[in-house]
């Protein structure tokens, strides 16, 4: 099976969603206080390690190679978190922004299923679980607001 244009960049977006959500897991991490709330986002980072291991399968298998997230946009995301927790390290201003790149994440995934007709069945099926996993962590992390 080859994956046209435009499911090589779905599949390429699903990835470099996941990815963005464990970096800044990674990055904001050192910065958290609470244990109970440090575990939520490791079990968090699990799930996203363990998507972005079935996409990559996946990609190796099409022959391609995932994107990494560009180096400017990490260090941006970095400085972000960095400058955020810096004046406010409190768990509801971590709990805030977690939520928030995570509902950025379940638009742009939504934004790729609405055009699902478009999408091979595997792509589609990477994007709904990333987007199921995400909708999950979510209602999870509001309880640390």
């Amino acid at each position: 099976m080859e994956l046209n244009e435009y499911n090589v960049k779905a599949i390429n977006d699903a990835y470099k969603n996941a990815h963005i959500a464990l970096q800044s897991i990674s990055d904001l991490i050192p910065s958290v206080k609470s244990e109970e709330f440090k575990k939520e986002l490791q079990e968090q980072y699990e799930g996203y390690e363990k998507i972005i291991g079935k996409i990559s399968t996946f990609m190796a298998e099409q022959g391609l190679e995932p994107k990494d997230i560009n180096p400017m946009k990490k260090a941006m995301l970095w400085g972000s978190i960095k400058m955020k927790t810096m004046f406010n390290d409190s768990q509801n201003q971590a709990a805030e922004m977690m939520i928030n790149g995570t509902v950025m994440g379940i638009n742009e995934l939504t934004a790729m299923k609405n055009e699902k007709e478009n999408l091979h069945d595997e792509v589609a099926a990477f994007i709904d679980e990333i987007l199921t996993l995400e909708e999950e962590y979510e209602q999870r992390l509001k309880k640390y607001l």
